[in-house]
């Protein structure tokens, strides 16, 4: 069966929303995928903090106290952005006419915001 005008311009645009809904899915979950690289290295800096403490070497903890924190500043900076990624693909999905994002929430969470560590010598 041949398709008319109408029927080829509707098929383009189901296309195109398909596409864009793709690309912003995708660009949040390279957002998330960030975010847990950063959160594993974080976790690293963490585990060989907590050993050094334990093994009361507090003064040569210092550099790494430093790069742990900025590493959160780092994790909590591309949380901001994944943040916005996500209300891109919740307007986008709004703009086309979906209206229920239950599966979304549940697909793309955002984890929480990290504190970052205030004191040597208190326990990490």
């Amino acid at each position: 069966m041949r398709k008319n005008g109408f029927e080829k311009t509707q098929e383009e645009i189901f296309q195109e929303r398909a596409e864009i809904l793709y690309h912003t899915g995708d660009k949040l979950s390279k957002a998330l995928d960030r975010l847990k690289a950063i959160e594993e290295e974080i976790d690293a800096k963490l585990d060989i903090l907590r050993e050094s403490l334990n093994s009361g070497l507090e003064k040569d903890c210092h550099e790494l106290f430093k790069e742990t924190n900025r590493e959160i500043r780092k994790y909590n900076k591309a949380r901001e952005h994944a943040k916005l990624r996500y209300y891109y693909l919740i307007v986008t999905r709004e703009a086309m006419g979906f209206r229920r994002h239950k599966w979304v929430d549940e697909i793309y969470k955002i984890p929480p915001k990290k504190e970052r560590l205030k004191r040597l010598h208190e326990p990490v």
